[in-house]
């Protein structure tokens, strides 16, 4: 009888990849994470109860077969692990570097749920693709048959990307329009390296390139090339522009240098790793070193700032978030790691305003919660009396984003959004108001993850298929 090789929960033990020391790991910005030896991945792989219900793969987002793939890493049939895997991923060894796993599959593993600890579902994930792209497995685009459509996307970040891979496996012509210099959009400038190293974003870029996929960078949608111009020369139009605008704070001197926006903060430091030359970092305008850096905010984006800044030099980071630690949005894996590596977190605390300018310091308003506001989140009051100056050569806003005004920066008002001013369409196809014209990810849904994008690109595209095939059955008539 065959040695049943999962199911081994019960007698081994969770087992994360091993984590560079804090000390080392606050010098540069390689990625923290060791990569898993063959055999221990296989070893925490056979922790997987192969459920009849998995609730890992109904709580991803692209309902990946999560059992399927850990059973055949289990099995050393990783080649096969790896097919199953792409089949329903775009970027799979994305997804295992930055997929908050603790909020999704790993947070609703069943056996996570009966204290045995979760199988390490991201871990194994990224191990996967990374050897599959070692070994040669991850083939390059070739469609079996060329179509005369072609489609343009707007914006080259997770959406769009995963759009563009589907479509040109299925032999459409697909062009790319970017603002930035290199496609990637938040996966490039946003994330630093540390939690996803860039030479692997640039990997699947030239992939997409080799593939047949046309990116025309440094082109920005309403002053390079008009919106116009590309509905003119494509068949179907989809929007991946993803929320750039930052939230802004309020509050007396607010506008006082020193103050920053974490997209400038992030994008800036990401450029350096990159070995461009980036004159904000020398001027010491986006540069923590030596400075008492605050982080205003409590998401990804501003674990992302507070471990950058630790990196840069900074003599101290502060993070303020005026709800509690419970309550925060950000990954709570996150949060350790920024502890680990030094960044003091000041919960129910938030900005009242600020001193100096150059800015000196954050008047800090201590928060307590209150009643449950209409989400079922406590609502953060203040308490009167209870402040104080916190310190700071370095104000980074890390409030969240919004979307831009795009049917007046495009002159397409009658492109519908929502009171939000994120673009009304289709959930399923990303089908707007427009024939022709579709949106995806962060435009749609608001600031969200990356893998929502790539579900969304990856939905859109088989709609964007289907409005081409009935475009093609009407002039056949």
């Amino acid at each position: 009888m065959a040695k049943q090789p999962m199911l081994k929960f019960v007698t081994v033990e969770r087992d994360m990849p091993e984590k560079r020391a804090a000390e080392a790991r606050r010098e540069d910005f390689h990625e923290i994470y060791a990569e898993y030896a063959d055999a221990k991945a296989k070893e925490q792989a056979s922790r997987c109860s192969q459920c009849g219900v998995p609730y890992c793969q109904s709580h991803c987002p692209l309902h990946n077969n999560i059992p399927d793939w850990l059973r055949l890493t289990a099995e050393g049939r990783l080649q096969e692990a790896y097919q199953v895997s792409q089949a329903t991923n775009t970027f799979p060894e994305i997804c295992g570097r930055i997929c908050p796993q603790d909020r999704l599959c790993e947070g609703n593993c069943v056996i996570e749920q009966s204290g045995h600890g979760t199988v390490t579902i991201g871990a194994v994930e990224k191990y996967i693709t990374d050897t599959a792209w070692e070994e040669g497995w991850v083939e390059p685009i070739a469609p079996a048959q060329e179509r005369a459509d072609s489609v343009g996307i707007i914006g080259a970040g997770p959406g769009g990307l995963a759009a563009a891979d589907v479509l040109r496996r299925a032999g459409v012509q697909v062009t790319v329009y970017d603002r930035y210099d290199r496609g990637g959009g938040l996966l490039t400038y946003g994330i630093p390296g540390f939690k996803l190293e860039k030479d692997v974003v640039m990997r699947r870029m030239e992939q997409l390139e080799q593939g047949g996929v046309e990116f025309v960078l440094n082109c920005d949608v309403g002053k390079d090339i008009q919106f116009e111009e590309i509905r003119n020369k494509h068949n179907a139009v989809l929007i991946a522009t993803g929320v750039y605008k930052s939230r802004d704070l309020q509050g007396p001197g607010s506008g006082a240098k020193g103050i920053v926006k974490a997209l400038d903060y992030l994008t800036a430091s990401n450029r350096l790793c990159f070995g461009d030359k980036v004159p904000e970092i020398e001027s010491g305008e986006l540069n923590a070193e030596g400075k008492r850096v605050v982080v205003i905010g409590g998401g990804d984006t501003a674990m992302d700032c507070v471990r950058t800044a630790i990196r840069q030099g900074a003599t101290s980071v502060k993070c303020l978030y005026r709800r509690d630690r419970e309550n925060m949005p950000g990954s709570q894996r996150e949060v350790q790691n920024a502890e680990e590596e030094g960044v003091e977190f000041l919960w129910l605390s938030a900005p009242k305003g600020f001193a100096g300018d150059p800015v000196t310091a954050v008047k800090v308003q201590q928060m307590r919660l209150g009643q449950p506001d209409a989400t079922g989140r406590q609502s953060p009051e203040p308490i009167e009396g209870a402040e104080h100056d916190e310190p700071a050569d370095l104000v980074i806003k890390a409030l969240g984003f919004e979307p831009e005004e795009l049917p007046t920066l495009w002159n397409q008002e009658e492109l519908e959004v929502t009171r939000w001013g994120t673009i009304k369409a289709d959930f399923t196809t990303g089908q707007t108001s427009m024939p022709g014209v579709f949106a995806v990810g962060d435009i749609v849904r608001g600031a969200s993850l990356v893998v929502w994008a790539i579900r969304d690109g990856r939905d859109s595209a088989a709609a964007i298929l289907d409005h081409l095939n009935a475009a093609q059955s009407v002039a056949a008539e």
